[in-house]
């Protein structure tokens, strides 16, 4: 469809202030978006050419600068399916100055530069040039480009073109003392739009939590070995950021190896790790055949950046980015498993790398681009903004947090360290002038933790004891408030029902001696008979046998009960429903006990009630191994109050805080008092 010359958008006070402070660094991206249609160049490419001639508020000079654009990309640019004409070219003028992606690999003792769209793989380069950009080493860098032709005697003729200069698409010089003096300039909501514009997207859009989820994407552009997962939807833009703004990002798109990411052994050529301030990883499932040798030294390299090769040990600063699609609503993979699901099993299986996430942003929040979420006014020009994010790198706010905060007890060492990158990577975008005030600090706390806790939430739910500790807080050192902060998915907190159950039914729990947790819902269903259990298919080993046990006590007990006639003429057919689906089983004897009272009574439990204990086969009762786990569990999935053997009293005061205000305990020490208090009858 053919479009009448765009008319300019309308100016906002943001626009002319960030052309104020920021004169000749920004650039309006509706501009970007209406060259990008006819050429396929990165982002920061076009930004580059268009801050060099339209970073101007001038309406006829940013004309004529797009003018100068289009007639450098149409001269300069080589398009794929030009590369034997542009190689005539050369040939018969004798040089040709031209932009393009240029990648170097040694061969032998000779390096030799390709040209991806020049579509020569053969082109002579200075070694100067390699040893002042070694990105050209691992995956290329795109630059302007001086290419001779030379008839060379020693190859006959084979490789005639010479490269003569090469200068990447960076700006010069940059001065991160001026910029933070002018961040200081804009208050912190201009700040954080100019930003969002800077990606090129409208924050007008956009709620302050969605705008703070972008942000996070450029985390690791500033704050080095940050590792970042992001899994959700298609079509939301999880990889662009990596991809498009910035010429320091590398994005892989399938299985790699350890030379490629770390390294020769020899240590000529060096990693991905070691020359890219991020390596991110697009479309994890498609990483399934990637060999166990690269996830294992990838554990080493999230934790500490450092790596070994042959018998040096190397380090990196780059940051570890892992994007994903769910093919999923969130809340299913909560009730059904768990939010790592999309990973592939290479990475799934090894809990320990998974624990060296430091975020995982939620990417089923960021709804799928739309023409609407695209700006068309002024931000930086994305090459300005890459320098500033690569400059802060160099300094160190992971301190910043401890002026008003101290962090909570559930925080262990690993989790520490990663919230306070978060804050600190989060000051950098937001407030690298460091006049960060207490609520806005809190803000970014908020945050950090709630990105770290779902990467504990799910290793807690993948079954694992040493990560059952996940009722993260902070503490205001001030006014010694502490404040809990949890996950809006919560683990499914709709998993236990506010409302009654039906007579017969019941939540059960326990833990076994690997700190897993098994949550189920035990339904007892009465019919005529003599008095048989009757279990269902699928309840196997220790459960079934709890069961068994518990129900000989009831036979035993019946009289004492007061429910001898009815158990004497119902048969009870008993099912378990694991409402986690990780197959833990459930010693769950009381349950049983306080589901058939239930049933006889025609009676329902307490709203919220979760059950814990189990019986001997003399009917005694058995303590939980431990509370912690099980109600934590219980809290993160809507339990209210839970029915606890008074043996296990003593430690429901070693429980967090946040249980103790969110789960009411109800102590019993026989199972009659069960019965009856899980009724509410005493």
């Amino acid at each position: 469809m053919n479009e009448s010359p765009q008319r300019p958008p309308a100016r906002d006070a943001l626009d002319d202030k960030a052309n104020r402070v920021f004169a000749g660094k920004v650039v309006r991206k509706d501009l970007v978006r209406r060259i990008k249609v006819g050429v396929n160049v990165p982002v920061f490419v076009l930004e580059y050419l268009l801050g060099k001639y339209c970073a101007s508020s001038d309406e006829l000079a940013i004309q004529m600068g797009l003018q100068v654009v289009g007639d450098i990309l149409a001269k300069n640019y080589i398009r794929p399916d030009e590369s034997t004409k542009a190689q005539s070219r050369v040939k018969e003028e004798g040089t040709y100055h031209f932009i393009d992606k240029v990648k170097v690999r040694l061969v032998d003792s000779d390096y030799w530069a390709e040209a991806i769209h020049f579509g020569d793989n053969y082109l002579h380069i200075p070694t100067q040039c390699v040893r002042d950009y070694d990105r050209l080493l691992m995956g290329g860098v795109w630059a302007e480009v001086d290419v001779r032709f030379e008839y060379d005697e020693s190859t006959r003729g084979k490789h005639p073109f010479w490269i003569d200069r090469l200068s990447p698409i960076q700006i010069a010089t940059f001065d991160i003392e001026e910029y933070r003096d002018h961040r200081a300039e804009f208050t912190a909501d201009e700040w954080i739009d100019l930003l969002i514009r800077s990606m090129g997207y409208e924050p007008a859009t956009m709620e302050r939590r969605l705008k703070l989820h972008f942000l996070v994407r450029l985390i690791p552009f500033a704050e080095r070995n940050y590792n970042l997962v992001e899994l959700g939807p298609r079509g939301t833009g999880k990889s662009y950021a990596v991809q498009e703004l910035s010429p320091y990002g590398a994005l892989l798109t399938g299985p790699t190896t350890v030379p490629n990411l770390f390294g020769h052994m020899n240590g000529k050529i060096k990693g991905m790790v070691s020359i890219w301030d991020v390596v991110a990883f697009d479309e994890v499932a498609d990483l399934q055949k990637m060999p166990k040798e690269v996830v294992t030294t990838l554990k080493t390299y999230c934790e500490s950046g450092t790596f070994q090769r042959g018998k040096e040990a190397m380090t990196g600063e780059a940051g570890i980015a892992l994007f994903g699609n769910t093919n999923q609503p969130v809340e299913v993979m909560v009730r059904s498993s768990h939010l790592f699901t999309p990973m592939p099993d290479v990475i799934r299986e090894d809990l320990a790398f998974l624990d060296r996430i430091h975020f995982y942003l939620p990417g089923w929040e960021i709804p799928k681009m739309r023409v609407e979420f695209f700006t068309d006014h002024y931000g930086f020009v994305v090459d300005y903004l890459a320098e500033a994010l690569r400059a802060l790198r160099k300094h160190n706010f992971s301190e910043v947090i401890d002026r008003y905060f101290s962090l909570g007890p559930h925080l262990n060492a690993r989790d520490v360290k990663a919230v306070r990158k978060t804050v600190s990577g989060l000051l950098k975008l937001l407030y690298p002038h460091g006049d960060v005030a207490r609520e806005e600090l809190a803000e970014l706390v908020d945050l950090a933790l709630e990105g770290r806790r779902r990467v504990k939430e799910q290793l807690k739910k993948m079954g694992s004891f040493e990560y059952h500790q996940t009722s993260f807080s902070y503490t205001d050192i001030e006014s010694r408030e502490e404040r809990f902060v949890g996950v809006p998915e919560q683990g499914g907190r709709d998993t236990i029902s506010t409302d009654p159950l039906a007579p017969g039914s019941v939540y059960a729990a326990s833990v076994d001696d690997q700190g897993k947790v098994g949550l189920y819902r035990l339904e007892v269903g009465c019919s005529p008979g003599t008095g048989k259990l009757k279990i269902a298919g699928g309840i196997e080993g220790p459960m079934k046998e709890s069961i068994q046990r518990a129900f000989a006590y009831l036979q035993g007990q019946k009289g004492k009960m007061g429910i001898a006639q009815a158990v004497d003429t119902t048969d009870f057919h008993v099912e378990a429903i694991d409402l986690l689906s990780n197959r833990v089983p459930c010693e769950a004897g009381i349950a049983l006990v306080v589901a058939v009272y239930s049933a006889v009574k025609r009676h329902s439990t307490q709203p919220g009630l979760m059950i814990l204990g189990d019986l001997s086969i003399q009917g005694n009762i058995k303590s939980v191994r431990s509370l912690a786990e099980p109600l934590q569990v219980g809290m993160d999935n809507g339990v209210r109050r839970a029915l606890i053997p008074l043996e296990n009293k003593r430690n429901f005061l070693e429980v967090s805080g946040d249980i103790v205000e969110r789960v009411d305990p109800i102590f019993y020490a026989d199972p009659l008092t069960a019965a009856m208090k899980a009724l509410g009858m005493t």
